[in-house]
């Protein structure tokens, strides 16, 4: 008689044939034979293999906020409040140092005859704001100064029409206030702050051989504590180097940055574990078992006991994908609704 597969842990057929199962004297060609006490169905499904890490729950990779203005620091925003586009980030001498969005640093003053990105870049917040009379594009013109005056003006400055370094601080979007790295009180310059993005982020460290599971774009699920489930999504892959340390050799690994799809379901958590399920892999529209209907025959390879007008009879099958207790087959004839045996 053939052998029950009574475990396999494993992923893909190349994995089963190392399961060390105990050889028979039977063969796939058994016939006559009674069939089992327990059966079950061949079924056609998606097959999903799943990988879960723990991933810590946080506003993602912090950035220290320095500063370019001569002077004494006059105000700082509270830990943890948010800070968006047009909005102080920070005051010297009572005047504020704004936020506003883009890639691109700051590096130098901009007045009529600058051109650049940082010149379109500038212009496109100014426009955002509010303020018109200007095109923007890659040219600081009169009209920019005159709209740049406008502004100014609203901000409590010197209508100069220039912006001068240090006066505008930018970010790819809205800010958190993680830290203070200054008092009131301190010279203006060097680290006054750090800050994060607003929007929860779930940070996950793998191993460089798992690269495969978190390509940026791959969709994934998050388990929090409770037991609630949200689908996230990977938005950075970024490879980390520790350097060694006494004894303890240089390790590298992958630093994950996945993003909820609903936010707002991590409302009042912050700095907690939860779990990350990856896909590890995927097969559609395959025909499946339980593994446990398996039964690993004497000449090699695997087999099912299908079962016909009530008897059984064992054939050679071609494993494929293992996932969630079940495996991908075919050969042997198989087909979808047809009944096999489950040895007991």
């Amino acid at each position: 008689m053939a052998v029950a597969v009574v475990a396999v842990a494993a992923v893909g057929a190349a994995a089963a044939a190392g399961l060390g199962l105990p050889d028979r004297d039977s063969d796939a060609s058994t016939q006559a034979a009674a069939a089992p006490p327990k059966t079950t169905k061949v079924t056609r499904q998606t097959l999903v293999d799943t990988q879960t890490e723990d991933g810590k729950l946080g506003h993602g990779t912090s950035a220290t906020v320095s500063g370019r203005l001569s002077g004494t620091l006059t105000e700082l925003p509270a830990v943890g409040a948010t800070v968006q586009r047009g909005q102080p980030l920070y005051k010297v001498d009572d005047t504020p140092v704004v936020l506003l969005y883009g890639g691109l640093p700051a590096y130098r003053n901009l007045a009529p005859g600058t051109e650049g990105a940082d010149v379109r870049q500038f212009e496109e917040n100014l426009a955002a704001l509010g303020y018109k009379g200007f095109t923007v594009d890659d040219e600081y013109t009169a009209s920019t100064a005159t709209a740049v005056k406008a502004w100014q003006g609203k901000l409590g400055l010197t209508k100069t029409g220039v912006v001068e370094l240090g006066r505008v601080v930018y970010a790819v979007g809205a800010v958190r206030v993680e830290e203070h790295k200054a008092a009131l009180g301190d010279p203006a310059g060097g680290a006054l702050l750090t800050c994060t993005g607003t929007g929860p982020v779930v940070t996950v460290s793998l191993e460089v051989s798992e690269q495969r599971l978190a390509a940026v774009g791959t969709a994934v699920t998050v388990k929090l504590p409770t037991g609630k489930t949200v689908p996230g999504k990977v938005v950075k892959v970024v490879t980390v180097i520790t350097p060694a340390q006494g004894n303890t050799p240089a390790e590298t690994n992958l630093e994950v940055t996945v993003t909820p799809d609903d936010g707002a379901a991590f409302a009042g958590l912050d700095q907690i574990t939860v779990e990350v399920v990856f896909t590890a892999s995927r097969k559609e529209n395959v025909l499946t078992v339980p593994v446990s209907a398996l039964l690993a025959l004497a000449e090699g390879g695997y087999g099912l006991q299908v079962v016909e007008q009530g008897a059984g009879r064992v054939v050679a099958v071609e494993l494929g994908m293992f996932a969630a207790g079940r495996v991908e087959v075919s050969g042997g004839g198989l087909t979808e609704g047809m009944q096999v045996g489950v040895p007991s």
